[in-house]
């Protein structure tokens, strides 16, 4: 039965795509081609309609289907007409999903930060590209240090990204740790956390270096899984069990506007003091809630 389930849950997963790969696709040739700044950004909120309808009817399917045993809380005066920037630990892909039953038109259209690998997936490849979703390259330290140029590449896609969304709100999400959470890469990196690893700064001071005072504030979310080992198979098969999520709004220090924050020594190290800061906290709070291991 749970084999069935998951076979009709991607068969699900899959038509939705195709039917709304279509406009997804006829909208993409238009921007490609729009001969202005205005039109494009006419296409670019047909594009966002699109996948908003994307989302929705995956989000519909899923909570009719699957039942997933969801127990969300989050802010209550949130606004799709506001900015806002997302940090959340990262278990599996449903952790999307999740995210999305949470905050779907609660919030703007969400924007995530992704890599680079993923504009290959058919049709979903092509709307994280026509949505202009920032791609990253996450070079290794040792790599920028043999190449201090790489380091720009990921900054440009992220200052793309935040000009762009100077012109209609947006809600960008960021899986500061970089990749999703395992004890062997927890152990790999030697993170000083049990449930966690180690969260990565860059991403979040120059985003709000960048969109500044027009940012309503950060959302901070936390999920847990009764599953130690979560999967986005299990839960397209509907076996993934009871997942929390907890969704706190966090306001904005004024010196994290400083302008070119990722760059300077002191605001690096200021952003990396706050940030596992926040990531000790959260730490505690899985430790209440489950055991990851």
């Amino acid at each position: 039965m749970p084999i069935f389930k998951g076979l009709v849950s991607a068969l699900l997963l899959t038509l939705n795509t195709l039917f709304w790969g279509v406009p997804l696709i006829l909208l993409t040739l238009l921007k490609v081609i729009a001969p202005g700044q205005r039109l494009r950004q006419r296409v670019l909120q047909g594009l966002n309609a699109v996948a908003l309808n994307w989302i929705g009817f995956n989000l519909w399917w899923m909570r009719h289907w699957l039942k997933p045993d969801l127990h969300a809380s989050v802010p209550h005066h949130l606004s799709p007409q506001q900015w806002w920037l997302v940090i959340s630990n990262h278990r599996s892909w449903t952790d999307i999903f999740m995210l999305l039953m949470a905050l779907h038109r609660r919030i703007p259209m969400p924007r995530f930060f992704l890599k680079r690998q993923l504009i290959w997936i058919p049709i979903v490849g092509l709307a994280f590209w026509a949505l202009e979703f920032p791609f990253m390259r996450r070079f290794s330290r040792e790599q920028i240090a043999q190449n201090p140029r790489l380091a720009a590449i990921d900054r440009t896609a992220t200052q793309r990204m935040c000009q762009q969304a100077r012109n209609a709100p947006i809600a960008i999400f960021n899986f500061v740790e970089g990749t999703r959470f395992s004890v062997a890469k927890r152990d790999a990196q030697q993170s000083p956390y049990r449930h966690l690893l180690r969260p990565k700064a860059g991403g979040v001071a120059q985003v709000l270096s960048l969109l500044g005072n027009q940012l309503s504030g950060i959302l901070d979310v936390t999920i847990s899984y009764t599953n130690p080992s979560p999967t986005f198979w299990g839960y397209l098969c509907g076996k993934e069990g009871s997942v929390t999520l907890h969704a706190r709004q966090l306001d904005i220090p004024q010196w994290m506007y400083a302008p070119d924050n990722h760059d300077e020594k002191q605001q690096k190290e200021r952003f990396h003091t706050w940030i596992n800061a926040l990531w000790l906290e959260k730490d505690g709070m899985l430790d209440n809630r489950t055991d990851h291991d």
